[in-house]
């Protein structure tokens, strides 16, 4: 069999991901970058990275065939095609375990609720994307106010006795209440608490309209997130199957593995 290689980028609204496979689907490289203002310049950066370590690849040209997603996709002018990144999403998963039949991907700006079918195609799906609340940049907000990084925010709520609710709808209000809060002297522990748990609620009213099948699992960024991983698995009254990879790169290895698909056709 002659040796090729596919490759998958996912352009997103905060970081730019890439995904090189070779015909087994073994991932060779995967790459991680912030997004710059051009969507081109941000897959260039996040496909050289991904080639880095790849002695047989010598540049993107070499690849046999790449799928471009996420919201950037229309613009990677160099991508042989471009898909959506809700599939993209369903069919990495699907590749990592195919027991999986429900994710939450929680990106920069949306949370998407997808079901999968058998063969890893989307059953159905659902999008949350009037408002930035139970996002990634939702986080980083809440991680500024409570003075910390994005890691020490995510890990401050499993250390909370209690959870005071954070109850507003809208990201703005949220941390205004949120600093009003903090203001109060409540215990912080307590108040990220109450924001893991708001943001869980909203993931679990989106994946019910999708319809909630195990194994369920959550993609993108706010997948390392463990204390909302906590508080989702207490709403779902279910455990999130872990990833064999990096949650945050599934978009991009689906996308590689339809560029599999595609160039094989």
């Amino acid at each position: 069999m002659i040796q090729k290689y596919y490759g998958g980028c996912d352009i997103g609204s905060t970081t730019g991901k890439a995904v090189i496979i070779e015909n087994t689907g073994i991932i060779l490289g995967s790459s991680i970058v912030h997004r710059e203002i051009d969507p081109e310049v941000t897959a260039a950066l996040a496909l050289e990275q991904a080639l880095k370590n790849i002695p047989e690849i010598n540049s993107i040209k070499d690849l046999a065939y790449l799928v471009g997603t996420g919201y950037g996709r229309s613009e990677i002018s160099f991508a042989s095609e471009n898909i959506s990144e809700i599939s993209c999403h369903a069919m990495g998963a699907f590749f990592c375990d195919r027991s999986i039949k429900t994710i939450v991907d929680i990106g920069g700006q949306d949370v998407k609720g997808i079901s999968i079918n058998d063969d890893g195609t989307v059953k159905e799906f659902a999008m949350n994307d009037k408002c930035a609340a139970g996002t990634g940049r939702f986080f980083e907000a809440m991680a500024r106010i409570f003075r910390m990084d994005l890691a020490d925010f995510s890990d401050l709520s499993l250390n909370a006795r209690d959870l005071i609710p954070v109850t507003a709808q809208c990201s703005v209000f949220a941390e205004t209440e949120v600093i009003s809060l903090l203001a109060g002297k409540n215990p912080p522990e307590s108040i990220a608490a109450g924001v893991q748990n708001a943001v869980a609620k909203r993931c679990f009213m989106l994946l019910k309209r999708v319809g909630i099948i195990p194994k369920v699992t959550i993609t993108g960024g706010c997948a390392k997130n463990r204390g909302l991983i906590k508080a989702l698995e207490k709403a779902l009254q279910e455990k999130i199957a872990p990833l064999s990879v990096d949650p945050q790169i599934i978009g991009a290895l689906g996308a590689a593995l339809y560029a599999k698909k595609r160039e094989s056709r």
